[in-house]
């Protein structure tokens, strides 16, 4: 059934196709995490639980605002797709360094009972974050033209 012409743009929460350039851009961009991780790890700097929790921080605030300040179709699949895309290139990250750095395979990919609980966790942060940038275009979309 056609409902006649649309009155206004297309929202975000529309179904639309997803943009997988933009899903593995996003996952590849949150290994700065674990790169970072290995990095102070192999340069013995310990600086404790805040180094991890400011990245995910950051990481997260760019994942909202590269589809919340954006028409991006699905923003909580496209998030929770990231973050899945995110565990698996860090899987697949360990499962190269690990042998290089450690001298043998470490990680999930040495203890496969980890890695569902893995990808759930890191497709619930997509999840949250994705809610995030929903919210972030429904304010943006509901705001009236005149104001800035």
């Amino acid at each position: 059934m056609h409902s006649g012409p649309s009155t206004g743009p297309r929202t975000s929460t529309a179904a639309g196709p997803l943009s997988w350039p933009l899903i593995l851009g996003l996952g590849l961009l949150a290994l700065a995490r674990p790169i970072s991780n290995t990095v102070l790890d192999q340069l013995g700097l310990d600086l404790g639980p805040m180094m991890p929790l400011l990245w995910t921080a950051v990481i997260t605030v760019v994942w909202v605002a590269a589809v919340g300040l954006t028409r991006t179709a699905r923003p909580v699949l496209t998030l929770t797709l990231t973050g899945i895309a995110y565990a698996v290139c860090a899987m697949i990250l360990s499962g190269v360094l690990s042998p290089l750095l450690l001298g043998h395979l470490a990680g999930p990919l040495a203890n496969p009972i980890a890695i569902v609980p893995i990808l759930a966790t890191n497709a619930l942060w997509g999840v949250i974050a994705g809610l995030l940038a929903l919210a972030v275009q429904r304010l943006r979309t509901s705001r009236p033209e005149g104001r800035a």
